[in-house]
């Protein structure tokens, strides 16, 4: 009898935890902070801040062949606070959404369009997880591992990543390397790269020093 009552103590007690709130659009007039934006007032939400329009094609016309589009926070301030975000990928022949993290979030990719070869690296023994993804199938990236994805057939691919945050947050490992001012000699040394070799990438990419 005793673990029963233990029990339902329990859900009462998380119940009463639970948020009261129904929802807190983000007032984005406001600073941004670790729990996210401040809600706005509710006299002033609308319909249109749980509907978005923008995740329209992108445009591939860049030195990856590929666009992101993002309904983030940013952009979309209804997902504030509830955990979820998502984003459109565009990708041209041999478009690549080159090696990046979110380190905010999960990922789950669904593919739309096209051929996708995508995958990630695991962290602690560096495990590659590579799969051909086909119209209609989908892959999950665990939060804050290492993963990209390259149009791998001959059409344009289309696909949708959900994230399990309204902020997941990015970071492009080749920008991160070099779209910079870390000296060259640095980076030379940390990555064993030739420093000629550094050099033409941060002039492709606009990096300095």
């Amino acid at each position: 009898m005793f673990i029963p009552l233990l029990f339902i103590f329990s859900l009462l007690f998380a119940s009463s935890q639970a948020s009261v709130v129904d929802f807190c659009v983000a007032d984005l007039s406001l600073p941004d902070g670790p729990a996210g934006y401040p809600c706005k007032k509710p006299s002033t939400v609308t319909e249109n801040d749980f509907a978005y329009s923008g995740l329209v094609p992108g445009n591939t016309s860049n030195i990856i062949k590929a666009a992101v589009t993002p309904a983030f926070v940013a952009q979309f301030p209804g997902v504030n606070g509830l955990g979820i975000s998502v984003a459109r990928l565009d990708l041209a022949v041999d478009g690549v959404i080159p090696m990046h993290t979110h380190p905010g979030a999960s990922e789950i990719l669904v593919v739309i369009e096209g051929t996708i070869c995508a995958g990630f690296i695991s962290s602690f023994d560096n495990v590659i997880y590579l799969k051909t993804l086909n119209k209609g199938d989908i892959m999950i990236f665990p939060q804050g591992l290492l993963h990209f994805q390259i149009n791998s057939g001959t059409t344009t691919a289309l696909a949708y990543a959900s994230f399990s945050s309204p902020f997941p947050g990015l970071q492009v490992t080749d920008f991160a390397f070099f779209k910079n001012n870390l000296p060259t000699e640095l980076l030379a040394k940390t990555t064993f790269l030739d420093i000629a070799q550094i050099k033409k990438l941060k002039a492709v990419l606009g990096g300095t020093n």
